[in-house]
């Protein structure tokens, strides 16, 4: 079976400029041409890109991709650079994972900060989003000067 790439794109719900940038990446083979010049997929072609997709889908980065790509192709080699891999994008999640837990917290002990209806000059999240020194101090023009 011989496809184009905007077949290529509906079968994969990937945009053609996503197959065309996996292409020029290395990630997805040079398909064959036609005689007017066109990209023509086959079967192969929708097989690796739906493994891309997955991987993608598990936030994993294109150079993580193309280990697996190289050792998906070496059918041969020892699984353990597979599961080297994972785990070290399993400690990635999870250091994400607790960035996002900070980040909850922060966020629902602002919300505590303010409750009921009050004018919006009282409002303890924006006090609190103006007051938060989480991110080091800041100097302003009039500071430096005085």
């Amino acid at each position: 079976m011989e496809i184009r790439i905007g077949d290529l794109a509906k079968r994969s719900g990937c945009e053609v400029v996503t197959i065309r940038y996996y292409e020029k990446e290395g990630l997805l083979p040079k398909p064959a041409r036609s005689g007017g010049n066109f990209r023509l997929y086959g079967d192969a072609h929708i097989e690796r890109l739906q493994f891309i997709r997955h991987c993608r889908s598990l936030d994993m980065t294109l150079s993580e991709i193309r280990a697996l790509l190289g050792l998906r192709d070496n059918p041969m080699q020892d699984c353990g650079e597979v599961n080297a891999l994972l785990d070290t994008h399993i400690q990635q999640v999870e250091v994400r994972v607790e960035a996002l837990l900070r980040l909850k917290r922060h966020l629902v002990d602002l919300r505590e900060k303010c409750s009921g209806s009050r004018p919006v000059e009282a409002c303890g999240i924006l006090q609190g989003l103006g007051n938060c020194n989480c991110h080091g101090e800041i100097t302003t023009n009039s500071q430096k000067s005085g």
